[in-house]
């Protein structure tokens, strides 16, 4: 059965695919008509399927194998052995481009997809009794085409659902080829069961949380591989709720181009309630780093940092002020509320695992809160326009003006304005520049730095300063042409990016904030 998945592209851009009610139709027949021949799907013989949404019943019942053809009619043919669940594709000329949706996603699931369940799966499981998911996944992979060897881990708000799951798609990218990446953008690196993971995060075409890991180096099998610490640092990211519950696991290839000789020689999954054998947990997690205040209020401060790692994975984090724990958070990020106004504290953060091990605190961190009395938050407003006419190529040109709306002057020596966008893939580092400038562009400083918590389309942000000078009451700083690129020059997707607005005049921009003295006073932070 298809499901109403969403993959990335090579652009990073979401796609969904979607089985039609007349491909429900044409599995059902395809199954009558097996009932009809006593071809039963669970039989020993070898299976030859060639129809775009044929299904074979894999070790009893316990598994079943799709074709999945959804988005191409050229011919599919996979060999299936029913009793060892083993498939091969021996058909297979796709040939899509790498930056739309792949042709098909042949593969053996487990659990209840889409509806219809296979037997005696232990699913569906709530994600915070999930004491052990453990899986050997082997296959055969080949040296050309386009494709990605991927696992697709479904969570919904109830434990059953026949149509689109309304919780998160995970995915693991065991390996891939051909230019394919995962949707959204990558936004952090981990080491989890021994192995190192790019974390992917985006929204489905439908809006629905996706968050994928992709396995560096790639893999052609993964043995007594622990699933579970994938789950775990999902959560511990805020992008897997524990109230939900884990329906169902499918192990297959998405394929775009090519494909022929592609095959499973082994998929088993397994979850369980009963925890882990074999001794306790004692290892802790990393210590947070890169800990820092995101902005501040009358009465909050917002902070964020660089999550921590486990050899199982981080549950949580407990945030200290003045030494006195003031809250805990299962992402890497926290709001500290119910301040006074113009006081100072201290902050620092320390990890947990879900055995209870804690690692140290983090560097500590100081905040003074906004004063009070009505001071000119708000008084300093970023306008923004759009020079690039393309979203899609190597560089970002964010036109910026500051106005002051105040009754008194700005030292903009202490003013700087953030513009965020997602890096996708490519580069690390960033290279940036000043074009033009009304005050001049050797009175503007620029630079580009990651986000302590980032959301869709917010991975990085472009900070601009101001070397000195000051802005009149009332007055503007005239526009100041920006640009950025990766260091490798890769293109970027612009068009989720949560800064970017598609106005070519200035305009007031509430996605660009202005800080004064490392306060918000304007503009929404993501």
């Amino acid at each position: 059965m298809s499901g109403h998945s969403v993959r990335g592209t090579a652009t990073g851009r979401p796609r969904s695919r979607f089985r039609s009610r007349a491909g429900v139709l044409a599995a059902v027949v395809l199954t009558a008509a097996a009932l009809l021949t006593g071809a039963s799907p669970a039989s020993a013989a070898p299976v030859t399927d060639c129809t775009p949404w044929g299904t074979t019943e894999l070790r009893g019942g316990e598994y079943l194998y799709q074709q999945n053809e959804w988005n191409s009619e050229t011919m599919q043919c996979v060999d299936v052995d029913p009793g060892t669940g083993a498939w091969s594709v021996t058909t297979s000329s796709f040939s899509l481009p790498t930056n739309g949706a792949p042709a098909t996603y042949p593969s053996s699931y487990k659990g209840c997809h889409w509806g219809l369940c296979t037997a005696d799966s232990g699913l569906p499981l709530r994600v915070d009794e999930l004491g052990s998911v453990r899986t050997d996944w082997s296959t055969t992979q080949v040296g050309s085409g386009a494709y990605n060897v991927s696992m697709d881990i479904w969570f919904n708000s109830a434990p059953v659902t026949d149509d689109q799951p309304d919780g998160t798609e995970l995915m693991i990218w065991m390996n891939h080829r051909g230019g394919v990446q995962p949707i959204g953008s990558r936004t952090a690196t981990v080491q989890l069961d021994g192995r190192t993971w790019d974390v992917w995060t985006g929204p489905g075409a439908s809006g629905w949380k996706v968050i994928s890991y992709v396995l560096q180096n790639g893999a052609t099998e993964l043995t007594d591989f622990n699933v579970k610490a994938l789950i775990d640092d999902g959560a511990g990211r805020g992008s897997i709720s524990r109230a939900h519950y884990l329906i169902d696991a499918e192990a297959g290839f998405e394929i775009w181009q090519g494909g022929q000789g592609l095959g499973m020689k082994e998929f088993s999954f397994a979850a369980s309630t009963e925890p882990e054998s074999g001794g306790s947990d004692t290892q802790a997690p990393t210590v947070p780093t890169d800990v820092a205040v995101t902005g501040t209020t009358q009465s909050t401060v917002s902070l964020s940092w660089t999550p921590a790692t486990d050899d199982t994975a981080v549950s949580g984090y407990d945030v200290y002020r003045d030494g006195a724990k003031a809250g805990t958070t299962a992402s890497a990020s926290f709001t500290d509320t119910g301040l006074t106004a113009s006081s100072s504290h201290s902050y620092t953060v320390r990890a947990r695992d879900a055995a209870g091990n804690t690692s140290a605190h983090s560097a500590q961190v100081t905040a003074t809160t906004a004063a009070g009395g009505g001071g000119q938050a708000g008084a300093l407003r970023a306008q923004y326009k759009n020079n690039d006419a393309s979203p899609g190529d190597n560089q970002i040109r964010p036109g910026l003006q500051l106005v002051n709306t105040a009754a008194t002057a700005v030292d903009l020596s202490k003013v700087s304005v953030r513009y965020w966008f997602s890096g996708e893939s490519g580069a690390a580092s960033y290279g940036t520049a000043c074009d033009y400038a009304v005050i001049g562009c050797g009175t503007v400083t620029h630079r580009v730095r990651p986000s302590g918590s980032p959301g869709p389309g917010a991975d990085h942000y472009l900070e601009v300063g101001f070397t000195g000078g000051s802005l009149a009451a009332g007055a503007s700083t005239g526009e100041i042409q920006l640009r950025l690129n990766k260091a490798d020059w890769s293109a970027f997707d612009e068009s989720d990016d949560y800064s970017r607005a598609v106005n070519t005049v200035f305009a007031d921009a509430p996605k660009v904030a202005v800080y004064v003295n490392g306060v918000l006073t304007s503009g929404t932070a993501p």
